[in-house]
């Protein structure tokens, strides 16, 4: 198995737990969980902030000081709904409680700001289609660098059968803004049907990381470094959820120069 490549590592419970410690990076974490109704969750989140996005499913969230009730609400992902998220900043306490059948993915980075715990609505969400044709994509943000947060940003992107995704390749690790900012990344895979697949490819200019994933459902990605577009294989429409977070809270990329004609 590519070392890129997480597979979920059971049906229930903590599926998939990429730290920074295992991941071997400084900044994203990402967790996803799967509870059945009325099963909890707890943790802390110490030094760190976390995004809390039910890819499907609702929760209630009781923190140190303040709850938020039924939280999400989404039952079909790929009918390409808004649904509420929850922001907790660091030096909290939480414990989660499933409403019905819950599919969570906790998105984390260092915190520091000191931001109040919040629901995030669908109104203070986008929704917007990147790309033409066959590189046509639709963006979901939940949390982009225009909404308060000390170093997460967390995206949601629906690419349809057929299509390509972060495409044409692009890359963000080289602290040289405007041009290009420094982010480590993951993205977490739901295909539909959930028998398909989708490829991913992530290199970098020497080649020295140049790796080519078959991304099945529920699979999630690393990238450390390097240029990562995405393939939807016929018949079967992409999700991904992406987490970036690094020493500056802003999105610049650079796409590959070899394959960037085709956007001039």
């Amino acid at each position: 198995m590519t070392s890129l490549l997480v597979k979920p590592s059971a049906r229930y419970g903590t599926v998939i737990d990429i730290t920074p410690e295992n991941a071997e990076w400084s900044f994203v974490g990402f967790k996803v969980v799967k509870l059945k109704a009325q099963e909890t969750h707890e943790f802390e989140t110490n030094d760190r902030e976390f995004c809390l996005v039910p890819i499907t499913g609702t929760f209630d969230a009781q923190l140190s000081d303040s709850r938020f009730d039924a939280v999400g609400g989404r039952e079909n992902l790929f009918d390409q709904e808004l649904t509420e998220h929850l922001y907790v900043p660091e030096q909290e306490t939480v414990k989660l409680t499933a409403l019905d059948e819950l599919e969570l993915a906790l998105c984390s980075a260092p915190g520091g700001s000191s931001l109040p715990a919040r629901r995030i609505k669908k109104s203070d969400q986008t929704q917007s289609a990147r790309g033409q044709g066959s590189n046509t994509r639709y963006i979901q943000d939940i949390l982009p660098e225009t909404q308060p947060a000390h170093s997460l940003l967390v995206v949601e992107v629906f690419t349809p059968a057929g299509h390509w995704s972060s495409y044409p390749p692009h890359k963000h690790c080289v602290d040289n803004i405007p041009i290009e900012s420094a982010l480590e990344e993951t993205y977490y895979h739901r295909v539909n049907p959930p028998q398909g697949f989708a490829f991913q490819r992530v290199y970098t200019d020497d080649r020295s990381i140049d790796e080519t994933m078959a991304v099945e459902n529920g699979d999630c990605v690393k990238v450390p470094e390097g240029y990562h577009p995405v393939g939807a294989a016929h018949g079967y429409d992409n999700y991904y959820l992406n987490v970036m977070a690094g020493p500056k809270r802003v999105w610049h990329f650079k796409n590959d120069p070899e394959h960037e004609w085709m956007i001039k």
